[in-house]
């Protein structure tokens, strides 16, 4: 089969996602945050676009390092993370039939024996269509919200995410294929020869088991990761199925691309199963200048201040002393390597020059991430440029606006990608794993 391009959809449960003023336009569904009905729509759409999957990032606390309090975010309308993303994907699990469905849990917190619990019940909720963004935190506050003073030190913390895919891969094999008889007429409903105990032992974990959750269609949920580092690279190359990563330009994304097959290779597995996406962020329309003047719309309700508290929490450090007009390159960020690796370099390489104000309007739009603006040829023409030139397996899709950007690219961009022959034209595997290794 021809190499294929695939699609994830990028979600949050809250107002805004990677355009902090998008909440505010006409089209926008914010309106139904917290109304499951607003991602299960967004669930049929994507799946209408036949999207590989889609996945909602996630945060356990609210955001208060700018001025040390979360007033800018609620009060502005900032990316929160306003319900539990799991049981939001089991209602789109039940709204769909063919995309996958994965959801943010930080292995700082919870225990394999819940991780494995969770996913192991969603992906038969979805009928194998389960997935793991696998995270392991770096802000304090999610540490206090769960009784902890701070996380690990941030190599000890991969340390601990090592061992809890470990315990998990025992706890998800804890129950063999065919363990379940459901034999009504001989009485028989398990085959107790077929389950056995995890008996899990390591250095941050311990888990009896068995998992109480028979084995899922799938196995395992599929493994995604975004760590950046090179300890969160080291990390993915042994685990990861999908890689989200963060990329300027083209050049940034195909050493990344190289790199990452290199490791996963490395560790003794194929590459050809680890998708790496970039993050992609578009506008579409009929027209170069249509497509302009809606995206130069859109980014006219960003709030710059707003932007430069979003710089503060990701960098897990206050700017609110310093004045909007002050140039980044006069400010000390070198406490801000700190926060997470991957957004301290976007931040640094991408303010030059600017003032604060500046940073916090281009942070606003679109968090300094990969941009497509154009007809949905020229955006397809990108696309293709970036796949056929091994900087990408795909794109992680995040939308300027919820729901109406999405729509635009199922309905302009990927009939033209389908056209073109790189992108499938139908759903060809039974589970998120199958569909996302088909094409590959």
């Amino acid at each position: 089969m021809t190499r294929q391009l695939h699609f994830v959809g990028y979600c949050c449960v809250s107002p805004t996602w990677h355009n902090n003023g998008a909440w505010r336009h006409a089209e926008s569904d914010a309106v139904n945050v917290i109304n499951p009905s607003r991602y299960e729509n967004i669930a049929k759409i994507l799946e209408e676009g036949k999207f590989d999957g889609l996945f909602f990032v996630d945060c356990l606390s609210m955001f208060e390092s700018y001025g040390d309090t979360f007033a800018a975010d609620l009060k502005w309308g900032g990316q929160m993370y306003m319900l539990e993303p799991m049981q939001v994907l089991a209602a789109m699990a039940r709204a769909t039939k063919n995309i996958g469905l994965a959801a943010t849990m930080s292995t700082s917190f919870y225990h394999p024996y819940h991780i494995a619990r969770q996913f192991a019940t969603l992906d038969h909720i979805s009928g194998g269509r389960a997935g793991w963004n696998v995270v392991t935190s770096a802000n304090n506050l999610e540490a206090q919200n769960f009784g902890m003073e701070k996380l690990l030190d941030k190599a000890l913390r991969y340390d601990q995410a090592d061992e809890i895919l470990e315990a998990c891969g025992a706890l998800w094999n804890s129950w063999d294929e065919g363990a379940l008889l459901l034999d009504q007429e001989k009485g028989l409903f398990a085959d107790p020869e077929k389950v056995r105990y995890a008996n899990y032992a390591g250095k941050y974990v311990k888990t009896r088991g068995p998992l109480q959750t028979p084995r899922s269609p799938q196995g395992h949920p599929v493994i995604m990761q975004a760590g950046s580092s090179d300890r969160g690279r080291e990390f993915a190359a042994r685990w990861a199925e999908m890689v989200f990563t963060n990329q300027r330009d083209k050049a940034g994304m195909q050493t990344f691309y190289s790199d990452m097959k290199g490791r996963v290779e490395a560790a003794g597995r194929n590459p050809d199963h680890c998708a790496i996406l970039p993050a992609l962020d578009f506008v579409v329309g009929e027209t170069e200048s249509i497509a302009k003047e809606r995206a130069d719309y859109i980014n006219s309700l960003v709030n710059p201040e707003l932007g430069v508290a979003d710089i503060s929490n990701s960098l897990y450090l206050d700017l609110s002393s310093h004045p909007l007009d002050q140039k980044v390159d006069e400010l000390d960020l070198s406490e801000g390597a700190k926060g997470i690796r991957g957004i301290f370099d976007l931040i640094l390489g991408g303010s030059k020059g600017k003032t604060l104000r500046d940073a916090g309007q281009a942070w606003g739009e679109s968090q300094m991430i990969f941009q497509f603006v154009g007809t949905p040829t020229m955006i397809a023409d990108h696309m293709q440029d970036m796949f056929e030139s091994h900087a990408c397996d795909g794109f992680i899709v995040t939308p300027k606006l919820s729901p109406s950007s999405y729509i635009s690219f199922v309905r302009s961009v990927v009939p033209e990608l389908q056209r073109r022959g790189i992108y499938r034209k139908d759903y060809t595997g039974r589970t998120f794993r199958e569909n996302l290794r088909s094409g590959s």
